[in-house]
């Protein structure tokens, strides 16, 4: 059965309140931390030490104003969204906190927690790449769907999943705000894994802008002997292929065709992804 679409924003995580006469048929509760089990799902690694506690001081003087969002999971609840609170919390020995219960799946709990700390611009960019590779080798969601649910342009979901192929020593500074999501956009263009290292410390030790290294970048990159196909000049027909084996393959495909010959660019971002997308792609063949 096809899932609801959870919507763009906040308001997607907080049930209605139903009433009938004076009886509450869903709404806030309070939960025991005992009863709470951390999300599996939580898309962000870091939490800045200083923020968190300006929150425990903060709900030290006022309380939890805000609930956190749960699951039940058997006699117990998973957090779906709001760790930081719960941390919060924890560090105060709180013995209560106001919780929201919505019965969702694992692929809905991911959605939630993702959109709930995009909107707070809570994750850095490696941490969505990371989450939305996740969603893609997980539940075979397509880029379309990541840009629906989020609501993100699908140009944005590319251009973050595509910091996961830079080396990991320049995802850990993205990920450290050392160099910004702009900063590694451009080190991309760059195919020398080398390069695009020396490039990245000459940003981080001489403190240059997107600007400056998108200059450095245009310098140092080879010209491509390819043209550029224009979107308007595509065949109807190709482009109607490429759409379908988007879906089909759940991640980017790019057909360049030229009289009646060309190739075809699937786009993978981890070991288990390439495999996930052969291993459909050779099913697919079997079954013909």
């Amino acid at each position: 059965m096809e899932r609801k679409a959870l919507g763009k924003g906040l308001s997607a995580l907080i049930p209605e309140v139903e009433s009938k006469g004076t009886e509450i048929k869903e709404g806030i509760i309070n939960l025991k931390l005992s009863q709470i089990k951390p999300n599996p799902f939580q898309p962000r690694e870091d939490f800045d030490a200083e923020s968190l506690e300006e929150l425990v001081q903060s709900i030290k003087e006022k309380g939890v104003i805000q609930p956190i969002l749960v699951r039940r999971k058997g006699d117990q609840f998973e957090l779906i969204a709001g760790e930081r609170r719960l941390r919060a919390a924890t560090a105060l020995n709180i013995q209560e906190i106001p919780a929201i219960v919505k019965d969702v799946e694992d692929i809905d709990s991911l959605e939630l927690a993702l959109i709930e700390n995009i909107q707070r611009q809570e994750l850095n960019a490696i941490e969505e790449a990371r989450a939305f590779r996740y969603l893609i080798e997980k539940f075979s969601l397509t880029q379309e769907r990541i840009s629906e649910v989020l609501g993100k342009s699908r140009v944005t979901v590319t251009n973050t999943l595509r910091l996961l192929k830079l080396p990991q020593e320049i995802q850990e500074d993205i990920r450290k705000n050392r160099l910004s999501f702009a900063h590694g956009r451009a080190l991309i263009e760059i195919e020398d894994p080398n390069q695009q290292r020396r490039l990245a410390h000459e940003v981080i030790a001489k403190g240059l802008s997107v600007r400056e290294l998108e200059n450095l970048v245009k310098i140092q990159r080879p010209k491509s002997f390819k043209q550029k196909i224009r979107p308007g000049n595509r065949e109807p027909l190709v482009a109607a292929i490429e759409e379908q084996l988007q879906q089909a393959l759940a991640t980017k495909v790019r057909i360049a065709k030229r009289n009646k010959r060309g190739h075809i660019n699937i786009e993978f971002y981890s070991q288990e992804e390439l495999e996930r997308i052969s291993g459909r792609i050779v099913r697919g063949g079997s079954n013909t």
